[in-house]
Order: C-alpha cells, then structure tokens, then sequence
C-alpha cells in the first residue's frame, strides 16, 4: 500500500469510527490516536529507508518527512482532544456550572478535532503533490578578497 493510500485508509477510518461523548468515543479517539502513531511511524521509516539507496515507488524522503510532520501535528490534537472528551464523559450534567463547562469542552473538542483533520489532509496532500526534480546547485562563488575581523563576527 502507497503512503497516500495508507493516509486515505486512516482517513475513511477516521470518518467512520466518530469522536462521541461516551465510553464509545474516547474508544475511537484513543484507536486513532493508535493509528496515526502507526502511520507516521511507518512514513518516517520510509522516509529513512528512502534516503538510503533511491527506492522506486516511494515519494521522495521529503515528501515523506513532510507528511510525516502534518501526521504529528494530527496526533497531537488528537492527545489534546481527549482532555476535554474525559470531562465530557465522566462528568455529569446535574448543575447549571457543569453544564456551562461542558461548553467549552465541546468548544475545545471540536476544535482539536478539526485541527487533526486539516492536519490529516495537509499530509495527504504532500503526497499527492508533485515535486519537481532538484536542480544541482551552482558551487558558491569564491570571495574575492578575506573578510575582515568585524565584519566576520557580524556574519
């Protein structure tokens, strides 16, 4: 399975599996946070095994890092989203001020979660980005005359 497929299979599973304020919920959150963990670990490996010998097949290491990064960033708001979900879940709704609270951790919840989900898409996006062949850089140019010892400290 390609890294963009393996993002898209998270993905679908993500969207099929919801975040809910029950035991169910912090289930899911807690098995994607499992997946996401699994998938950036598989595209750092890769990403890894790419710099090695030129592997066809694989996005450039780059590419991989990149989206390694966005997957990061993803189980990170997913960590973050399960402070509010356990409030949510364990606290009842008896009295005016936990009802109040649990306002903002529905706003702090949706808010983790719709970060994770641009992340996730910010990383399949990278991979289904094309990058352009690297063009071999121009050796830099010798100075003509030494620096002096003020303006070398400066640089």
């Amino acid at each position: 399975m390609s890294p963009r497929h393996a993002v898209d299979a998270v993905a679908a599973d993500i969207r099929d599996h919801p975040i809910t304020v029950d035991g169910t919920g912090l289930f899911n959150a807690t098995r994607h946070i499992g997946l996401l963990c699994h998938l950036t670990s598989r595209m750092t490996a890769d990403a890894e095994y790419q710099l090695a010998p030129n592997i066809a097949g694989l996005p450039p290491a780059e590419i991989l890092g990149t989206a390694a990064g966005h997957l990061g960033r993803a189980i990170a708001h997913y960590t973050q989203a399960l402070t509010p979900l356990i409030a949510l879940t364990t606290t009842g709704q008896h009295t005016l001020q936990h009802k109040l609270d649990s306002l903002d951790h529905h706003s702090r919840l949706l808010a983790h979660l719709d970060d994770a989900g641009r992340a996730l898409t910010a990383a399949r996006t990278a991979l289904e980005a094309p990058q352009p062949p690297a063009a071999p850089s121009a050796p830099a140019p010798a100075p003509s005359a030494p620096l002096a010892p003020a303006a070398r400290r400066r640089a």
